[in-house]
């Protein structure tokens, strides 16, 4: 028997310095900690994927909750059934002792469990449509009020014109060009393209 910790945060600037920490008070090797910087609306990500080929018939895997595991309800509740129920896999979720597949359960203990986990998967699911809504308000209150998303983007000389036609005609290389106009090679391609498009006239 082997154990093992998952950690995930949804993004990789968020800390998982935490969940990292309350498995290694479990005394789980390094080598046994995997941990995603993704989002769980799926659990196609890199680290889940070398944890679960790794794990084998009695290994135990620890969480710190559910929505760690993941927020998407239906995939949660499969991929619990099928690491404890299919393949003989122990799990334990650190902040709600009901789910520790651990512990010898009858047919009681199994309901409550099991109630527990699809309430707990339904909210780690509603959590993250929350989220998303919220954001999309916010993006949506953001351009209303003439927010600007993305790069800005880089404007071209008001001698642009001039600065391609000598160019066209040869009179100026191309380092040349992109010297006097300031503009990266991504930029002025983009740039000449509007501007033949009659958009920098």
């Amino acid at each position: 028997m082997s154990i093992y910790g998952y950690v995930r945060v949804s993004s990789l600037d968020q800390n998982e310095r935490r969940q990292y920490d309350a498995m290694k008070e479990l005394e789980i090797p390094d080598a046994h900690i995997y941990i995603d910087k993704q989002s769980g609306k799926d659990f196609n990500r890199e680290a889940w994927n070398s944890l679960n080929e790794r794990l084998a018939e009695g290994d135990v895997l620890f969480v710190e909750s559910i929505d760690r595991l993941g927020r998407n309800y239906e995939d949660i509740m499969r991929e619990w059934r099928v690491l404890t129920k299919e393949r003989g896999i122990k799990i334990a979720v650190l902040d709600m002792p009901a789910l520790d597949t651990r512990n010898d359960q009858d047919l009681t203990g199994v309901f409550i469990s099991d109630a527990i986990l699809q309430l707990l998967s339904y909210v780690a699911q509603k959590e993250r449509e929350s989220i998303k809504k919220r954001q999309a308000q916010g993006i949506a209150s953001a351009k209303a009020r003439g927010v600007k998303f993305g790069r800005p983007t880089e404007k071209p000389p008001e001698n642009f014109g001039d600065l391609v036609k000598q160019w066209e005609k040869k009179k100026i290389t191309f380092q040349e060009i992109l010297a006097q106009t300031r503009l990266k090679q991504t930029a002025f391609y983009s740039r000449l393209k509007e501007y033949r498009a009659g958009m920098w006239r």
